[in-house]
């Protein structure tokens, strides 16, 4: 009985040995995660296309692996086109399209996409406004029709136009509680100014009341034109049927005697005014909202892909450099991060975070030092390379999809770029050396050019911030106004 007990608590001591020497090596395995493998190379079907007389530009992408269809018509317009003092106009026209058409209700719509189980989208960015369906490839020849006509037919019923106004007010009246949404809407006016990106894409509660139905009338009249338009099918269609269709509903969509109205937009040479630090102070504020922000690059700049590998090591990420530094390392946030936004003209570079306000100008020391380390210090390959496979890898998920694929081909088109850059992106991506993104941090994203938003409690911080930057601008929350860059309802207000 003895020997029994011996040899029962020698294995338990054995397993214990065992599974202690196994959790140390999961442990040691998570701590140094392996290296990720080779990049595979993507291969789309190469796209047809085809302009039909109106100027309409129809693109097909044929992919018979999944028995869905995805159709996207893109305006060539979005937020950029709004009026100085009706800011997201585009965006409030575009979310109107499938609110009622001359033949079919709002609800009618919906039931009727929803009878064929396909969903019906639409939206406004800030260089386009899209309509998109997805729908199993057997019904595109039903649903198709119900697309064209929320592009081409909207009525914009005051009672929809009334409904949609006020889920904006209350949404904009959440916002403005919010430090991280104040915040956002703060960058882009220091960043763009009083141009077309400065004003918030969803309007601010001054233009969102200010919008009536014939400005909504106005703006589609303008700039929903089929000359103005991309139509992209992607997935189990043959293309020579997404042609017949395309010809069917949209090939007599007339297209005006009038040319397209030009959208001036300036470059960064002609904006004025060096680099500020705002704070806005909001005394309720539970955390603050740190942004550092400056111009970036446009779509088609040649950089682009030196830009987006450069933003994946600084902050793409969870292991990316600004949520090491900032969560990981310190605690000072749940997390911390950057983008770099390519539009047609050049877009903005941000890196932001939250923090309590006691730490908000630790953290914005923080924020501006990493920019400057990524300029000045190299990349190695180990930590250049799992960067470089985030960006890869989620690209390849994007395409999983037909709604993803759609999405792609219809963004390169609406930047006059090659179509065949989606079997080019994984090799464009590996071709960015440790240099390169240095070079790029040194010259088109180093502090030295860029601005510090913090909304928070100013009290918390002020002081401390002043020590690093003595010209610091300080806007209460109540005298904020969104739709002048000087972002004060009252300019000659004291700093």
């Amino acid at each position: 009985m003895k020997a029994n007990k011996f040899f029962r608590r020698a294995a338990l001591f054995s397993v214990a040995l065992l599974m202690t020497a196994s959790m140390a090596s999961i442990s040691k395995g998570q701590e140094t995660p392996p290296a990720p493998a080779a990049p595979r190379s993507v291969t789309i079907p190469k796209p047809v296309e085809k302009t039909l007389r109106n100027g309409l530009r129809v693109i097909v992408v044929e992919n018979a692996n999944m028995p869905l269809v995805t159709s996207a018509l893109m305006i060539k317009s979005g937020g950029e086109v709004d009026p100085a003092n009706l800011s997201g106009l585009a965006d409030m026209t575009a979310d109107l399209l499938t609110k009622g058409t001359k033949t079919r209700t709002a609800p009618e719509i919906a039931q009727q996409v929803e009878a064929l189980g396909g969903e019906l989208n639409s939206g406004a960015s800030w260089d386009s406004s899209i309509v998109t369906v997805n729908v199993m490839s057997s019904k595109i020849g039903q649903v198709l029709p119900i697309l064209a006509d929320v592009v081409r037919n909207p009525t914009f019923k005051d009672e929809e136009i009334e409904r949609l106004r006020q889920q904006n007010l209350d949404n904009l009246e959440q916002a403005m509680h919010n430090p991280g949404s104040v915040a956002s809407y703060v960058t882009a006016r220091v960043v763009f100014g009083d141009e077309a990106y400065g004003h918030p894409l969803s309007g601010t509660p001054e233009a969102t009341r200010a919008i009536k139905r014939e400005d909504i009338v106005a703006l589609h009249g303008k700039y929903y034109r089929p000359d103005n338009a991309i139509l992209v099918f992607a997935g189990d269609i043959k293309a020579a049927d997404a042609f017949k269709l395309a010809e069917r509903l949209f090939g007599d969509w007339a297209k005006p005697a009038g040319a397209l109205p030009a959208t001036e937009m300036k470059s960064a040479e002609n904006m004025s005014g060096g680099p500020r630090v705002v704070v806005v102070d909001m005394p309720q504020a539970g955390q603050a909202a740190v942004v550092v922000a400056r111009r970036g690059l446009m779509r088609t700049d040649p950089e682009y892909f030196r830009g987006i590998v450069a933003n994946s090591v600084l902050g793409g990420g969870y292991s990316a450099r600004l949520n090491q530094e900032i969560r990981i390392k310190r605690g000072l946030s749940y997390g911390a991060s950057s983008s770099l936004s390519a539009r047609r003209n050049i877009g903005p570079f941000i890196a932001s975070t939250q923090t309590k306000n006691e730490s908000g100008a630790e953290v914005a020391s923080l924020l501006m030092s990493e920019l400057t380390r990524l300029a000045s210090e190299p990349i190695a390959d180990t930590e250049l390379t799992p960067r470089k496979a985030v960006l890869t890898g989620n690209f390849g998920r994007n395409l999983e999809t037909t709604g993803g694929l759609a999405t792609q081909v219809a963004n390169l088109a609406l930047y006059g770029l090659s179509l065949d850059e989606i079997n080019n992106y994984i090799k464009n991506v590996q071709a960015v050396s440790a240099g390169d993104v240095q070079r790029f941090a040194g010259s088109r994203i180093d502090q030295k050019g860029a601005n510090l938003i913090i909304v928070g409690n100013s009290k918390l911080f002020i002081e401390d911030l002043r020590k690093q930057f003595p010209n610091v601008e300080v806007i209460s929350i109540d005298d904020l106004d969104l739709n002048s860059a000087s972002l004060r309802k009252n300019v000659s207000g004291k700093k």
